[in-house]
């Protein structure tokens, strides 16, 4: 019963969307060997070592899942998450605006909310911390 009070808490539905985006960014990634020419776009910013950068950031997604299942390592993950998520707006999303879909394309919006659900583990009690009544 405890493994379940723990695990299944109030941050067990965003850990669980989480983990099924990281599961289609990470381990689909892998399978279809598009790790591999997101490791190609890379090269353009980071020379020979676009592919092993790509190959990291994918393996970072797929070790998230199970941690985000079974809420462990939360924190750590959601700050390297949000680094990639961050570098992701930075180096590519920035220029196409913000939208993804609709009133542009390959936009910021969707690393924008991923980094604030990552922010929401990061933080799970809030910004403040609550005082004694």
């Amino acid at each position: 019963m405890d493994f379940l009070q723990k695990n299944l808490n109030h941050t067990f539905l965003l850990r669980l969307a989480l983990a099924v985006i990281m599961v289609m960014h990470g381990v689909t990634s892998f399978l279809n060997m598009s790790v591999l020419d997101f490791g190609k776009g890379m090269e353009e910013l980071f020379a020979f070592m676009g592919t092993p950068i790509a190959i990291l950031v994918k393996a970072i997604h797929v070790i998230s899942i199970p941690a985000l299942l079974l809420n462990r390592y939360l924190k750590p993950l959601a700050v390297l998450n949000i680094i990639i998520f961050a570098m992701g707006i930075l180096l590519v999303h920035g220029r196409n605006g913000w939208y993804v879909v609709g009133g542009g394309t390959n936009g910021i919006e969707f690393n924008f909310l991923l980094i604030f659900c990552f922010l929401t583990l990061l933080f799970p009690g809030g910004l403040v911390k609550k005082t004694a009544e």
